[in-house]
């Protein structure tokens, strides 16, 4: 199943919207070698076809700071975008059934962990997803319902054993004739995990990453309390929550179905597309929140636990040390991980914990 990223006016990442609870922040913060702040330096970005949020809690940040941010969101989305001409993973693309193409170290990093999740959730993430994302065209204007015949043929054209990778050399080959790699699953992730990686090397202590919803919550904040992340409401519009998680120094991605979408005929389909069947996955989830500590695991995770389903997908969750999940089914009911019974606190009646 599959989240459009880069492609796409999606945010496909359909994620946690944010409310970062800022009230009662102490003032600025003396350090030896930063001068914390509770206002932020703040910057937008229109980058991956969404809007890119950044807060920085410190003085010393700069217009360079955040043109050296662009520069490597940029340098992403011209090695990664499978839409970009000449892009890294489009030359991958146009070599399918030919021959191998060798990417930069960061491609071919991101290539390989979407193929470990891939391999991890039994084929529920698959990169290789991009032949039906291009039939069924959602959140573009030509999306639509496409023919069996050609949904069919897509199909074939779909499994990530069908990707060669070799480490010595980066290379990466598709063995099929017309494969495609699509990285919107876990790119966006990825270029959180980026962001702060530089923001670290700056010194800088406590930020908020928000990359199209993939939020990443940097530190603590100012006042060294949690952030207040609020998780979106799958029934309402972006903004309106249904709980917050207190959380230091983490990652937050959602996976729904009520962003992106179109309807035909009286039905709805959303963008979370399924490897096995080329349809919407359909199942007893509205929502499925993920909690770690890199935003590229998280992104991954949120796809490949949203196709799995509650049942497997709480089992795939909870046999992981590095990850925590909030699960929001059909019937309005929650469902926490056991590693956030103590942080997550539901605002909205409308839902009701599960036992």
């Amino acid at each position: 199943m599959y989240r459009t990223f880069f492609s796409f006016g999606s945010k496909l990442v359909m994620s946690a919207i944010l409310l970062i609870g800022l009230i009662g922040c102490a003032s600025t913060t003396d350090r030896k070698e930063a001068a914390v702040s509770t206002a932020p330096a703040t910057e937008r970005y229109f980058i991956f076809d969404t809007i890119v949020s950044l807060r920085v809690y410190d003085e010393r940040m700069t217009s360079q700071h955040f043109d050296e941010v662009r520069g490597l969101l940029e340098q992403i989305d011209q090695r990664m975008n499978r839409l970009l001409a000449g892009s890294e993973i489009d030359q991958v693309n146009q070599e399918a059934g030919a021959s191998a193409v060798s990417v930069s170290e960061e491609t071919f990093k991101v290539v390989q962990t979407a193929v470990d999740y891939a391999a991890a959730s039994g084929g529920h993430f698959d990169p290789t997803i991009g032949p039906i994302v291009d039939l069924w065209g959602i959140d573009s204007e030509h999306a639509d319902v496409p023919e069996d015949r050609k949904l069919t043929a897509a199909m074939q054209k779909i499994d990530y054993k069908n990707v060669t990778l070799d480490p010595s050399s980066h290379a990466i080959m598709l063995k099929k004739k017309g494969m495609s790699l699509d990285l919107g699953a876990i790119a966006k992730g990825y270029a959180a995990d980026v962001i702060a990686d530089y923001l670290q090397q700056q010194d800088f202590k406590s930020a908020i990453i928000d990359l199209g919803g993939n939020v990443l919550a940097m530190g603590a904040k100012p006042n060294g309390s949690p952030w207040n992340i609020g998780i979106q409401d799958p029934g309402e519009q972006r903004g309106q929550h249904l709980g917050t998680l207190e959380v230091v120094n983490k990652t937050i991605v959602t996976s729904g179905v009520y962003e992106r979408f179109f309807e035909s005929e009286g039905n709805v389909y959303h963008h979370i597309l399924s490897p096995f069947t080329g349809y919407p996955v359909d199942n007893d989830l509205l929502s499925v929140t993920i909690v770690t500590e890199t935003s590229m695991d998280a992104d991954a995770m949120s796809t490949s636990v949203f196709s799995l389903g509650l049942a497997e997908g709480r089992r795939f969750i909870e046999s992981r040390d590095d990850a925590e999940a909030i699960f929001v089914t059909k019937d309005h009911q929650i469902y926490l991980t056991s590693g956030l019974t103590e942080t997550f606190n539901r605002t909205n009646d409308d839902y009701q914990l599960a036992e």
